[in-house]
């Protein structure tokens, strides 16, 4: 069958060179341990020309931006990571265990890796022995000299598979260059060519089978690798092997050493991957019949076999991925890869759900000013709106501005369009430009690209949703850092109160001569309430300390000195305390109890006005409610009571009628306070007055100790 030259090209683009299978076993071992480093898994990389060539080809295409091209093997495989780097041996495993490479059933790669290996080791030794300074470029140009005739045998199985076996000369080109119109010498130039590596590389390649004559004033990559060619496949023809090792100034002796080093280093990798050469030599050439048809149905259940395990291992490289941006990046490397496209761009749906817009990604920056409304039809938005791949050619009826905006932003004549579905939403569309000579294979692919939208949508939609999940937990916070700030403007308030009157009672004291201890302590005291308020600002939610018992008389007593001392209470007001004498305990911490009490008290006074009237404080005792034992506290005034309205939303931070921009949270505070020790609070309001009662846990401990040290520790916020 004849191919046109412009067909095979570009088919040999996307062909899939095939690795030897006991190297894709060793690198799958060895990739899903994670026991290996970079240098290690070039070295066995480089034992395989298909392998060496697929990654080469990728770490220096577009898909990997970069300055420079990267001709060193271990240079490239960092480039690429080790997630991708898996993705590409796994797909290629994948691709031929179950397409059955290459269709024939019945061609033996064995003979054609030891030749490519022998070709490396020869070229590199060669290159030690002539002092060229770059000894990885020669090993690669040796290795890869026959590539093109791995990628004959991948693009055309059918046509090819008879002559890849046959000796390796001018015969055999001659026969390439009639039957598919291209010689593999040309093949392998023109992939490296594509593959982005170096010109040298390629011309080495391209000449390996011209004559001496010819190569003597030539670069000596293409000497070197025309003598590891006639070493590793014509040892026997001995003139050929002369006019060769003239070219590189070899004589017969170092010829010898040439071919001893190789035959060793070809054992001991073959017995390293365990790859037995016995009758490799003698590989008979397939019958020039054509293969067995195959069956259609267990042709789609392979590869309906062979997508979902590429789709689950694209799947758990999305996963593996960190940030918006690596994981938009890895989306479009491994679709470029999978998929052939040439280039690949995301857009994503906005917040409204009315539009795409492109998502900025590495060496697509200028995406992110392109938009596709949904609503205004074309190929791409109906993709998105039927959540199904669909294809775009440049003379395409569904061709809308949109679309042509893209083929020239990826400069292509085709676009490939794959709608990223999570359940019953898109997210958006990868979109992937190729020529369209590829439309037919890309659409062939369809369900495998509707599988990899879908495992690119969970993984997406896992991020936006850890993401909304962190915003939503920076603006808790942030509530809350808002709401404690304007509590303990609020609470610091009363210590500020405190330490004003006292200061006017010191001053007085001291204009007497009395002494004036009692005073400074409760200053000191109070000034260190004002520091533990500000304080607790720094931490929202302080640890928790173990139970410990507070004796309630003492605090009472401490809050009605601290009124009494600093005249704070005028004279028309009278408080009264009441304490219960067996249960005088609770379980908690005196300072909030502190806080409470000073809250109610003042409010009690301010209610009370100018009329004056009576406070109390009394301690009820023991109150057993739903099986647990508390002690009741009640702070009572004979004021005005609250109004109905006022009463049903008491203790919400609401603004009261007081001045201030704080006041109306005391309340709040107080509920929030009595909440944090584990109480319950009630009101009840009336003409009579308004009596605020608390239900705190009672201490049930065994302990006679009582804890009234009143600045010991940091308020907090509630």
């Amino acid at each position: 069958m004849q191919q046109s030259d412009q067909d095979i090209r570009n088919r040999l683009l996307i062909a899939r060179l095939p690795a030897m299978p006991q190297i894709l076993v060793r690198l799958i071992e060895h990739l899903q341990a994670d026991d290996l480093g970079m240098s290690e898994l070039a070295a066995l990389i480089s034992k395989d020309a298909g392998m060496t060539g697929k990654l080469l080809a990728v770490a220096n295409s577009s898909a990997y931006q970069r300055q420079h091209r990267n001709v060193n093997l271990e240079q490239s495989l960092v480039a690429l990571g080790t997630d991708m780097i898996k993705t590409l041996v796994i797909s290629d495993s994948v691709f031929q265990t179950f397409n059955n490479f290459p269709h024939s059933g019945s061609t033996d790669l064995r003979a054609f890796w030891k030749n490519s290996l022998s070709g490396a080791v020869i070229a590199r030794d060669i290159a030690r022995m002539i002092d060229y300074p770059h000894l990885e470029e020669a090993y690669l140009a040796g290795l890869l000299h026959n590539v093109g005739r791995l990628a004959l045998l991948a693009t055309a199985p059918k046509e090819y598979a008879y002559n890849f076996n046959a000796r390796d000369d001018e015969d055999l080109c001659a026969v390439e260059q009639r039957t598919l119109q291209i010689t593999h010498a040309e093949a392998g130039a023109w992939l490296i060519e594509r593959w982005q590596l170096d010109s040298f590389l390629a011309d080495a390649v391209l000449y390996h089978h011209e004559p001496s004559e010819r190569l003597e004033s030539a670069h000596p990559l293409i000497r070197i690798v025309r003598l590891a060619h006639v070493l590793s496949s014509h040892t026997g023809d001995e003139a050929a092997v002369r006019e060769a090792a003239g070219l590189c100034g070899v004589d017969e002796h170092q010829v010898g050493q040439l071919l001893n080093g190789a035959a060793r280093q070809i054992e001991q990798a073959a017995a390293h991957l365990g790859i037995d050469l016995a009758g490799a030599d003698d590989i008979p050439a397939p019958a020039a019949h054509a293969p067995p048809a195959l069956d259609p149905v267990q042709q789609r259940l392979s590869e309906e076999v062979r997508n979902m395990v590429l789709v689950s291992e694209v799947g758990q490289s999305f996963a593996r991925q960190q940030g918006e941006t690596g994981l938009l990046e890895a989306m479009t490397r491994s679709a470029r890869i999978l998929f052939d496209f040439g280039n690949a761009v995301v857009l994503l749906e906005n917040p409204t759900g009315h539009a795409l817009v492109g998502a900025p990604i590495q060496g697509s920056q200028r995406i992110a000013e392109f938009a596709v409304p949904l609503a205004r039809g074309g190929a791409i938005a109906k993709s998105a709106l039927e959540r199904r791949p669909a294809f775009v050619q440049r003379e395409g009826a569904e061709l809308g501005l949109a679309e042509e905006q893209l083929l020239r932003m990826l400069g292509t004549d085709s676009l490939v369009c794959v709608p990223l579905v999570a359940g019953t939403r898109c997210l958006g569309v990868l979109i992937g430009g190729v020529s369209a000579w590829q439309l037919p294979a890309c659409q062939r692919r369809a369900r495998f690209m509707q599988s990899f939208g879908v495992q690119a949508a969970s993984a997406l939609e896992t991020l936006l949703s850890e993401r909304g999940h962190a915003r939503r937990q920076l603006a808790h916070v942030a509530d809350e850092y808002r709401e404690a700030s304007r509590r303990v403007v609020h609470e610091v308030n009363n210590p500020l109160a405190i330490i004003k009157n006292y200061l006017s009672v010191l001053d007085s004291k001291l204009a007497r001569q009395e002494p004036v201890g009692g005073e400074m302590s409760i200053l000191n005291e109070e000034i260190d309430r004002v520091g533990q308020l500000v304080q607790s600002l720094a931490d929202l939610k302080p640890a928790e300390a173990g139970p410990r018992p507070t004796d309630v008389a003492k605090v009472v007593e401490e809050v009605q000195r601290l009124f009494r001392s600093t005249g704070f209470v005028p004279s028309s007001v009278d408080i009264a305390v009441s304490m219960h004498d067996d249960a005088t305990r609770i379980e908690g911490d005196a300072d909030v109890l502190k806080q409470i009490l000073v809250n109610l008290v003042k409010n009690a006074i301010e209610a009370l006005g100018s009329t004056g009237g009576r406070i109390e404080i009394l301690n009820r005792g023991h109150v057993n409610r739903e099986r647990q034992l508390y002690l009741e506290l009640v702070v009572s005034d004979t004021g005005p009571g609250l109004s109905r309205e006022v009463l049903a939303h008491l203790f919400s931070p609401v603004k009261s009628t007081k001045d201030g921009a704080h006041h109306g949270l005391g309340l709040s505070i107080v509920h929030s306070l009595v909440k944090k020790l584990g109480g319950h609070i009630a009101c009840r309001s009336g003409r009579t007055g308004t009596a605020f009662e608390i239900l705190l846990p009672a201490w049930a401990g065994t302990g006679t100790g009582s804890s009234v040290a009143l600045p010991a520790r940091a308020l907090g916020s509630a």
